[in-house]
């Protein structure tokens, strides 16, 4: 999940006032965060100590034009100097370098519901069962991606005009 791309000083802010609160921009960690409707509070990782399994991760990436993007996306592994890293809604798995991680996600606000992520024990529920139940989710949305790319090569245009079937 992206977040907001107007922040150009956010590694600054993160740097100065050891906290940053924005929204999210994206549904890379859909059902967890809304695109533009949750409230994220993202703090920055003590020196020295490592980001562990579970986790939600900042980091920042760049693209081939040299553009940052930030993003915020759940620790599944943790190696020596680099972490696999995977939205909640998504396929793949990124490797990032300790160097690119920003912050940590400590607390969000889905609507007005608070929720904390080192002492909510509904959000380590969450988060156990959607790690475990990755594989299967692997399954479906690549099963649905290739039935819906099978309809649409006969020319099947869905049950709604403007909504893909798959």
């Amino acid at each position: 999940m992206a977040v907001s791309d107007s922040y150009e000083r956010l590694e600054q802010v993160l740097r100065d006032e050891r906290l940053f609160v924005s929204t999210t921009v994206g549904i890379s960690m859909w059902p967890m965060l809304r695109n533009r409707r949750d409230t994220i509070i993202v703090r920055p990782v003590p020196h020295g100590e490592r980001l562990a399994v579970g986790d939600v991760a900042l980091y920042r990436v760049t693209d081939g034009l040299g553009n940052r993007k930030y993003v915020l996306h759940r620790v599944v592994g943790v190696y020596d100097g680099w972490y696999a890293i995977r939205g909640d809604n998504r396929l793949f798995t990124e490797h990032v370098r300790d160097g690119q991680v920003l912050g940590r996600l400590e607390e969000f606000y889905r609507g007005s519901r608070h929720v904390d992520c080192a002492s909510s024990r509904g959000y380590r529920l969450y988060w156990h069962a959607w790690m475990a139940l990755w594989p299967l989710r692997y399954c479906w949305k690549r099963a649905r991606a290739l039935i819906g790319r099978f309809l649409r090569l006969f020319g099947w245009k869905g049950l709604h005009p403007n909504r893909k079937p798959f």
